[in-house]
């Protein structure tokens, strides 16, 4: 597992995954892996946290951050549009040990989470067959994403294609429905705008709730990153990964705001249904409720189905996402080169088997020792916000040294927005946001609660530390740093 780093840290990169998805594929792959639950299911208690005003100041903050972070992963995936790119960008811009830890915590987060949404999706199919042992239901999701995964690149990208359209389809309804509501068309009565001063309305709680929100939205939005992992299998990584960035914001602004404005308009902030929103019980899904409102009255079977396809849609990209990293990392030297093996038809699939038996073993355990699935859930909980932390950093070394080594910015084929105020902001939003999940157990020194909150902090530290001083690697100096891009074979270009 020994890679040379007595250079640049930089391995030869081959890609034998093949590029199949196309330019819808990788627009709605970045899409799908943010609205979700999130958006469905938690926005309820974000304006119940925060108020209207603070739930919409927290996601159009938030919304901001994810935007400069995409455009920062933009510039780097068409430069070097690999597989797993969060680890290759780590470790050739920054430092070996970086990428090594940046890797594996994420392949072990999505890892994690397929075994949480397969359970979620048991979770949500006793909505219909209550009778029917949630395991099964769970064992069907878990061999049918397998199933989409192993295929081929491009049933995966059709597969997500659809769920995402779906999602779509439904937010439109929504605000269509929910605009009407407010205006009077449906529901009886027009709630015009009274609830966003109902009360303490606008905002509530002042700006620890709005920052507690923030933690809300940052969970809401990670998935985008995922437009990172397409890059190295989308047929035109130069033109579709801008191009999906580029919607994808907007559309999620979007979404995201009117959504929330909507619920926000035609529920007060104090109803009880939005303190107890979870994503098992889809009765009080916000949407549902302002479905109700509008008088469907089928409203909550809809969103049953809907939140079932998110859910599938979320762990299907889990099962993706975690693979490419695998692969990935064993390219990169930090995994045994059993993972970089692959089938004709691109798929790697001893990265593939490697996934689905961590995801079952942790699905498992729920059943067989649900301490232990906990402390498995927590520890993967942060890691979405570290991997954001690591592709602003990897961003802003790779600006600086471009430059440095006498670059010009034309020679991009993308550019980041606003560097380097963008990397900069995510840098310090995602401190802020990790330091911000639990503060009140310091406080009171629950060090229990401290750790299953912040474990997955120290576990990358572990990760970092161990691999920096096996292999003593370090900073790459910014005159060493690599920036050649990739040719359209897959391989780097010589620098020399």
């Amino acid at each position: 597992m020994k890679q040379d780093i007595t250079k640049s840290s930089t391995p030869e990169v081959t890609e034998s995954v093949k590029r199949g998805l196309k330019t819808r594929h990788v627009s709605m792959i970045a899409l799908g892996g943010c609205i979700g639950t999130g958006l469905f299911v938690a926005s309820g208690s974000a304006i119940s946290t925060a108020g209207p005003g603070g739930a919409l100041v927290a996601y159009i903050g938030m919304g901001l951050m994810v935007y400069f972070l995409m455009t920062s992963l933009g510039e780097m995936a068409t430069n070097m549009p690999i597989s797993g790119s969060f680890a290759a960008y780590s470790s050739k811009y920054v430092d070996p040990a970086l990428g090594f830890a940046m890797g594996w915590n994420y392949w072990f987060n999505w890892a994690i989470t397929v075994a949480v949404d397969i359970s979620t999706a048991a979770l949500v199919m006793k909505f219909w067959l209550p009778g029917v042992p949630g395991w099964i239901w769970s064992l069907i999701a878990l061999v049918l994403i397998v199933f989409i995964n192993a295929m081929s690149v491009q049933a995966f990208g059709e597969t997500e294609f659809w769920m995402s359209l779906i999602k779509v389809i439904t937010i439109f309804v929504f605000l269509a429905v929910g605009f009407m509501t407010i205006v009077g068309i449906m529901g009886g009565h027009a709630t015009g705008l009274d609830n966003f001063t109902y009360k303490k309305a606008p905002f509530v709680g002042g700006f620890p709730a709005i920052l507690s929100v923030f933690v809300v939205a940052g969970f809401s939005f990670q998935g985008t990153e995922l437009v990172g992992i397409t890059a190295g299998e989308s047929e035109d990584p130069e033109h579709d990964v801008p191009k999906a960035i580029n919607q994808v914001f907007w559309r999620i602004i979007l979404f995201y705001i009117l959504a929330i404005f909507v619920i926000a308009a035609v529920l007060p902030y104090t109803s009880p249904d939005l303190l107890g929103s979870s994503a098992s019980d889809v009765a009080i899904s916000p949407f549902t409720l302002v479905f109700r409102r509008a008088g469907l009255a089928a409203a909550a079977s809809v969103m049953n189905a809907v939140i079932l396809t998110s859910v599938i849609s979320s762990a299907n990209s889990g099962i993706y996402a975690s693979t490419r990293m695998l692969y990935s990392l064993s390219k990169e030297g930090y995994a045994p080169k059993l993972f970089e093996r692959t089938w004709k038809n691109g798929i790697p699939y001893p990265a593939l088997i490697a996934t689905t038996v961590v995801a079952a073993v942790t699905f498992f355990t729920s059943i067989a020792g649900p301490q232990i699935y906990l402390w498995l859930v927590a520890a993967s909980g942060l890691t979405g916000f570290i991997a954001w932390f690591g592709i602003a950093l990897s961003h802003f070394r790779f600006r600086r040294a471009f430059v440095r080594q006498g670059h010009k910015l034309s020679e991009l084929k993308y550019h980041a927005k606003w560097f380097p105020v963008g990397p900069l902001l995510a840098l310090v939003l995602c401190v802020a946001v990790i330091v911000g999940q639990d503060p009140q157990s310091f406080f009171t020194g629950n060090w229990e609660q401290v750790l299953i909150t912040y474990i997955s902090v120290p576990l990358v530290l572990v990760l970092y530390t161990v691999y920096k001083i096996r292999h003593h690697t370090k900073l790459i100096p910014l005159d060493e740093v690599d920036v050649s891009p990739i040719h359209e074979e897959g391989t780097l270009k010589n620098k020399d």
